[in-house]
């Protein structure tokens, strides 16, 4: 089998299987983590959004790192990279200390998922092996973010929450050992040879200023030093970023792609989704857990319709924008998942699962798929074709980096009414659910955005190039 193709694929699903299963399989442990290390519980996102920022922030950095250094090179060093990380998560005994570690995972993404698609790329031909390949590799990431809330379940019920780290570890080495002798080495034909790590640096730097000033806005006041400093300094930064890859040789962000509308309201419509599901999942996994007393494993079964409709939303999805376009898919998209999450924020401490729960859960996540793929679609579309895979990487960076800071809103005004309702008098759970209403509500808002947004983006009926590179690059 060396060297042979699928072999090749193997490897490379595997390895995507692995990072999109940590994006998931954490939220499910949330509780256990915050009881064991005693994070705050407006501390407690910095767990999911420190990997966010930083996987968001080097992503384009990770591809073009692969074509400049080797691309089977920067794989195997993203993979040592999320395994030791992963270790150091599962050792972890202070919050700062995971959440450093998760950061270092979120880098470790960052190198190594752009590299495993281009090298995906160059081992098949385009045509109908591609397509194959690419259906592996679609399918797969897929059922890791389901698969993720299930084996999350299992593994913190059977054997705590450091388990779901330490699965981790024996993948990476496997992969790591295999790689040499599946996967050949390559690098694109560039005439500019050069890093922007520049750019990397500035735009994950602001970012967490942006985010780590909104956080902190809950227990000191939005009028404090320390959030206008944060706030103030995160914005400089990213201004700075701009300037940077305006003029840069070879940017990190083609400024350029933004010319097109289709790349500026994708990215726009892209990070509100990623806002509002991040969002969602992060409360409901905590809401299911320490206000309803779902085990681990509970919360991850009843995360499951989500994730089933997930994969319907989006097989739907696919077919729909070939024959009526990408807006009326948006636009359906961003409807459902307003109504799901406006159904979960009814969500009380003792209602029935069945009535209260599941029927949001799946209106939102057939609704998020809507607005993923017609995005995707739209990002492509109107972008030269050798820049459709730049373009994939801006929307993909802006769907995580908004997802963390859509979390940081979200979260710390959810943080902030349970913290005044239960000041009211009121008891713990109460306090609990009033916070998840608040939340889910907010989040409803950023789906709303997104229906406006649907008045401003390109009606484009897609063709079946234009699928294929939108899922090549999703």
């Amino acid at each position: 089998m060396r060297r042979n193709r699928w072999a090749t694929l193997t490897v490379l699903a595997l390895a995507q299987f692995m990072v999109v299963l940590d994006v998931t399989i954490v939220n499910v442990a949330l509780p256990d983590i915050q009881r064991d290390l005693g994070f705050a519980p407006d501390d407690l996102q910095w767990v999911i959004s420190a990997y966010a920022l930083l996987f968001g922030g080097f992503l384009l950095l990770g591809g073009r790192a692969g074509d400049l250094l080797g691309r089977r090179r920067v794989f195997m060093a993203g993979l040592a990279l999320f395994g030791a990380a992963s270790l150091a998560a599962a050792f972890s005994a202070s919050p700062e200390m995971l959440v450093v570690a998760r950061a270092v995972q979120g880098l470790g993404g960052a190198l190594l998922s752009p590299v495993a698609l281009s090298i995906l790329m160059v081992t098949f031909a385009h045509g109908r092996e591609r397509n194959i390949a690419m259906g592996v590799w679609g399918g797969l990431a897929a059922l890791g973010g389901t698969a993720g809330v299930i084996l999350g379940g299992v593994l913190v019920d059977a054997l705590g929450w450091e388990s779901i780290f330490w699965f981790n570890v024996p993948i990476a080495i496997a992969l790591v050992a295999i790689a040499p002798l599946f996967v050949r080495e390559s690098r694109a034909d560039l005439a500019v040879r050069s890093f922007d790590a520049a750019g990397a640096v500035l735009g994950t730097a602001g970012l967490l200023g942006v985010v780590y000033g909104v956080i902190r806005s809950e227990p000191v006041g939005w009028g404090s030093a320390e959030v206008i400093g944060s706030l103030a300094g995160g914005v400089a930064l990213l201004a700075l970023f701009v300037a940077v890859e305006a003029r840069a040789t070879a940017p990190l962000v083609p400024l350029r792609l933004f010319a097109s509308r289709g790349m500026r309201v994708s990215s726009t419509a892209l990070a509100l989704n990623g806002g509002a599901f991040l969002s969602m999942f992060f409360l409901t996994a905590i809401f299911l857990q320490q206000v309803r007393g779902d085990s681990a494993l509970q919360a991850g079964l009843h995360f499951l319709p989500m994730g089933v409709a997930a994969v319907g939303g989006a097989t739907v999805a696919s077919n729909l924008v070939t024959r009526i376009g990408t807006r009326p898919v948006h636009f359906a998209g961003a409807v459902l998942s307003v109504l799901g999450l406006l159904l979960l924020s009814r969500a009380g401490a003792d209602g029935a699962y069945a009535a209260e729960v599941l029927p949001g859960t799946v209106l939102f996540g057939a609704g998020i798929m809507g607005i993923g793929v017609s995005n995707q679609i739209a990002a492509v579309a109107d972008v030269r074709h050798e820049e459709a895979g730049a373009a994939g990487g801006v929307v993909s960076a802006a769907y995580q980096v908004g997802g963390a800071l859509g979390l940081a809103i979200v979260t710390t005004l959810s943080t902030a009414h349970a913290e005044s309702v239960l000041a009211g008098g009121a008891d713990p759970v109460s306090a609990l659910v009033g916070g998840f209403e608040r939340g889910m509500l907010v989040a409803a808002v950023l789906a709303a955005i997104n229906v406006a947004v649907v008045l401003v983006a390109p009606r484009i009926a897609p063709t079946a190039e234009h699928l294929a590179e939108a899922q090549a690059t999703a």
